[in-house]
């Protein structure tokens, strides 16, 4: 079992890790060029080593198609964990707080409210409660409004390294910038 063999090993499994569906003999044949014997070889030295690791994934063939699943018994700590990050998904009405927030910072609450002409007290105090923004320091004007930021838990949400990642406002169909 030579170097070649361990790279096609490292393909093949690479490639039904990203296909989400899973792929067919004959697919990964056509994708990578190579004998169907050699790729059926493979396949089995997969499964067989998922299932000696005895982890909570392993390779299985389901109509025709390779594909990793998980293990039966790790099925309950999945679904809590589906179900808390369920529970983090943000709506449309906080996504686009979150944006004016993000190209806008730092903003006042009153500012947020006069771009979206709706009360937004609720989902900045959400996003706080979420840590995806926090209050950065007050305005110097009347009442001291304080100024709302994104954090660093707001990039690591949207596997950010800073802001400067961020596509430009005008890039960003889903809302109208043209008004911020």
């Amino acid at each position: 079992m030579g170097s070649d063999y361990q790279q096609l090993k490292s393909q093949i499994e690479a490639l039904i890790f990203v296909s989400g569906d899973g792929l067919t003999i004959k697919e990964i044949v056509a994708g990578l060029d190579v004998d169907p014997e050699d790729v059926e070889t493979v396949i089995n030295s997969l499964v067989d080593d998922y299932l000696e690791r005895g982890g909570g994934i392993f390779l299985q063939e389901s109509g025709g198609k390779y594909k990793f699943a998980t293990a039966p018994e790790v099925f309950s700590v999945i679904q809590a964990y589906l179900q808390t990050r369920k529970k983090h998904t943000l709506s449309k009405a906080m996504l686009e707080t979150l944006a004016i927030v993000t190209y806008k910072q730092p903003i006042t609450l009153f500012e947020i409210e006069e771009i979206r002409g709706v009360n937004s007290r609720s989902l900045v105090t959400g996003l706080i409660n979420r840590k995806l923004i926090k209050v950065a320091g007050q305005k110097d004007a009347p009442g001291k409004p304080s100024f709302y930021a994104t954090t660093k838990e707001f990039l690591e949400y949207f596997g950010l390294n800073s802001l400067r990642e961020l596509p430009p406002p005008k890039d960003v169909k889903e809302l109208n910038f043209d008004e911020i």
